[in-house]
């Protein structure tokens, strides 16, 4: 349980951080993980109040193992997780519905020696699950990898079959369909502020703040690609908005760079040529989600190669670009603008062939200033108020270039 005063220091942030939600007393939690080198083997063992199902994998380029499990919650004393032996990074939280993920960051080709549980027994009242990782060629490696290696215990793995992109038939509307994404999530934290604040909750809270207003104005039908601390695939989150025939695509994120004198909101939209070093090293940032969420990169399908094709439809960058454009014109009202505020990237997320898309970087969480106006939820209300008449905008000039 969260304390009052944990509350009221995060002014209202630390129930998206710390706080599970009405089903956290009916899962297990992780409530310690400790990391214990060995001459043969690196060994991971965590500390859980009920047993669970679990099953694991690896993945190469680079090389990671993969910890797929029933649903956990996490001891909010476990948000750096310890580095040790073979295991150079770590992260983990909800991958779908029902499961948990862990992704651990290896040193090089490793295996999974030993996987198991051991119940409570004697004066320890924890479960364990224990996870043994050792060396191992790099040819093995690619042999254990192709042949995925996938039950250790018996879990039924989510499906990862990809969901149809083909746009459903709807009839007419009055309201329009406006998609918010709030970035990363569940085992993709995002960014992460000196003083551990993860990006993902963040925007979470953000975006709900922005639905909210955008619902009070009685205009718009309003979606969002995760409501809850989940992960989200990239291209998951474009055929989320295309099943609801989107009008509009607006995806939130809060990066952290390493001079962090540096603050101020920015906005993305979609372009396969950057506009500058630091939007490509942005981009290719946030297009390895879904790698850092133990995803297999080899699992892209063609769905997604049509996507790419599709993007020589010039209606809807252009489309895109007008709506930036309005965004910046609210959003310096009311907050520090980043220098040549509107840049362009390949975003993966922004590739919807025909649902204009942009993707706003709320602040820098490497600086304190930025982090503290993020974590302020007066502050977050006047970005939103600034984001929904820059969509009242855009809507009224495409009513009027619509009109006969």
């Amino acid at each position: 349980m969260c304390k009052p005063k944990t509350i009221l220091a995060s002014v209202g942030l630390a129930l998206s951080l710390f706080c599970f939600g009405p089903t956290a007393m009916a899962v297990p939690q992780v409530t310690g993980l400790r990391i214990g080198e060995y001459p043969s083997k690196t060994r991971m063992v965590l500390d859980l109040t009920s047993p669970v199902k679990f099953s694991t994998f690896i993945l190469g380029q680079p090389f990671r193992v993969i910890v797929d499990m029933t649903e956990v919650t996490w001891s909010r004393d476990i948000i750096h997780p310890p580095k040790r032996g073979l295991l150079v990074g770590m992260r983990f939280g909800l991958f779908k519905p029902g499961y948990s993920r862990i992704v651990i960051d290896a040193a090089g080709p490793v295996r999974v020696a030993k996987a198991f549980m051991i119940k409570p027994s004697g004066k320890q009242r924890l479960y364990r699950l224990v996870l043994d990782l050792a060396k191992t060629t790099r040819q093995a490696f690619v042999e254990d990898n192709r042949r995925k290696n996938f039950p250790v215990s018996g879990l039924v793995r989510p499906s990862e079959k990809a969901p149809s992109l083909n746009k459903p038939k709807v009839n007419k509307r009055t309201r329009k369909v406006i998609m918010i994404d709030p970035g990363h999530g569940g085992v993709d934290p995002g960014a992460i502020s000196r003083s551990g604040l993860w990006e993902k909750h963040i925007v979470l809270s953000f975006a709900r703040e922005l639905r909210r207003q955008l619902f009070l104005t009685g205009k718009y039908r309003v979606l969002m690609t995760r409501n809850v601390d989940i992960f989200v695939r990239l291209r998951e989150r474009i055929a989320v908005a295309r099943r609801a025939d989107a009008d509009l695509f607006i995806s939130i994120h809060a990066d952290s760079i390493k001079n962090r004198k540096i603050r101020g909101t920015s906005v993305y939209t979609l372009s396969e040529r950057a506009s500058d070093r630091e939007a490509d090293a942005l981009a290719r940032k946030e297009n390895m989600s879904d790698l850092i969420a133990g995803v297999d990169r080899k699992e892209q399908s063609n769905e997604v190669v049509n996507i790419l094709i599709d993007l020589a439809q010039r209606k809807t960058m252009n489309q895109s670009a007008f709506f930036a454009r309005d965004l910046i014109g609210e959003l310096v009202k009311v907050r520090k603008m980043l220098r040549n505020t509107h840049r362009f990237a390949g975003f993966s997320v922004l590739k919807a062939p025909d649902i204009p898309s942009v993707l706003v970087e709320l602040g820098y969480l490497s600086n304190r200033e930025d982090e503290k106006m993020l974590r302020d939820l007066r502050q977050q209300r006047r970005l939103a108020t600034a984001m929904t008449q820059a969509i009242e905008k855009y809507f009224q000039r495409e009513l009027a270039l619509d009109m006969p």
